[in-house]
């Protein structure tokens, strides 16, 4: 349990600092912009999250060599590898100038640390000629590092709302942990559990009142420290599915290529180009009633809490099955393409005023009661 509550406290406290010293670096660290399309605060909060989680890991991981732990090379080399992609996403925090573009090249440059230095090498994907692709020492290089990539880069999507992308990690994490546990790998097991205590020490401050946000660095170092186990896991153990990391990350991911697909071929704009209308941002403007009632802090906030639940359950409607199927490809390919369904089916449903009832949050964070689910004019079907 030690590699659990220790990133936990760890991860706790030095974020407890971070907020009680916002005073001080406020006007570099806080979140000032209340009027983009993705943001839902009502006043600037810090948005350097990742740094507790980050310092709470290497914490662990100084600990773990003192006392002479075999698995602390793992923990240094998977911090070491991740800096790159830490380290640009808070530089970004701190000064709102790094690109999309340089964010992701680092990140890139992550994984191939990682590929380097760790074999975290994907080398077979279960998928006819790809295979031959990545058993080749470039294909492999190219794959792992676009995966590696195209993770963090998804996580750092789906962190819109209090809690969202925090808990949804520490889910995937820990089915991680739990496949590698199943096979004997509890070296893997244990670096996955201390990344669910390092993210849960974030999260009792984040959630649900956003005192703190994860900010770039922290859901860009999260997006790479999943990835690296998932991709770890099916580097050292033949039995484990290639899909089984994607089926654990399909939310994220899926959220990312529909997005894509979504901005470029629907509405004709850069594929980079912000929006509001992410699912996530959906379930906040349809599903929590907020265009009616009030807009005070208090209620943004809880309205603001209100909608990563639904998105955690949705995240779980993947775990589940890759619990159940890590060890075939057939019935992985089946659930995924069956979340694909189900998320587009939804997405559908609420971007045309057709929500399902039962979906719809009617509860005093209005403070009375709301109109039908086509009676809110403040939005329109995109």
């Amino acid at each position: 349990m030690l590699h659990l509550i220790l990133p936990f406290f760890f991860s706790a406290a030095i974020t407890l600092f971070v907020i009680h010293s916002a005073r001080t670096h406020g006007h570099l660290s806080a979140d000032t912009d209340l009027s983009g399309p993705q943001k839902f605060h009502a006043a600037p909060v810090p948005r350097v999250g990742g740094l507790g989680m980050y310092l709470a890991l290497l914490a662990l991981a100084a600990v773990v060599w003192f006392r002479g732990g075999a698995d602390a090379k793992l923990g240094f080399m998977l911090l070491f590898c991740g800096l790159p992609a830490f380290g640009a996403g808070l530089v970004e925090d701190l000064t709102k100038t790094v690109s999309p573009a340089k964010r992701l090249l680092a990140t890139a440059v992550s994984g191939a640390l990682a590929w380097w230095l760790l074999d975290a090498q994907i080398t077979r994907t279960d998928v006819p000629g790809l295979d031959w692709i990545v058993a080749t020492t470039a294909g492999s290089l190219v794959a792992t590092v676009f995966t590696v990539a195209g993770v963090a880069n998804s996580v750092n999507i789906i962190d819109g709302f209090n809690g969202l992308s925090s808990m949804c990690v520490s889910l995937m994490l820990m089915t991680f942990g739990f496949v590698a546990f199943q096979v004997g790998d509890i070296e893997l097991a244990l670096w996955a559990l201390a990344g669910v205590g390092a993210i849960l020490g974030f999260f009792v401050w984040n959630f649900p009142a956003g005192l703190i946000f994860l900010g770039d660095g922290g859901a860009y170092f999260l997006g790479f420290f999943t990835a690296e186990i998932g991709i770890l896991l099916i580097a050292r153990h033949t039995e484990v599915s290639p899909l089984f990391p994607l089926m654990v990350c399909i939310y994220p991911v899926f959220e990312t290529l529909f997005s894509v697909y979504r901005r470029r071929f629907i509405r004709a704009e850069p594929s980079g180009q912000p929006d509001g209308i992410h699912l996530h941002s959906l379930i906040y403007r349809r599903l929590m009633r907020w265009a009616v009632g009030a807009r005070d802090a208090r209620a943004m906030t809880r309205r603001n809490s209100m909608t990563a639940p639904y998105l955690w359950t949705l995240c779980v409607s993947s775990l589940a099955p890759a619990l159940l199927f890590w060890d075939s490809t057939p019935m992985l390919l089946a659930c995924m393409l069956l979340f694909g369904a189900t998320y587009v089916g939804i997405y559908w449903r609420i971007v045309r005023f057709r929500t399902p009832r039962w979906m719809v949050f009617r509860g005093d964070v209005m403070g009375g009661s709301a109109p039908s689910v086509r009676a809110n004019a403040s939005d329109k079907p995109e």
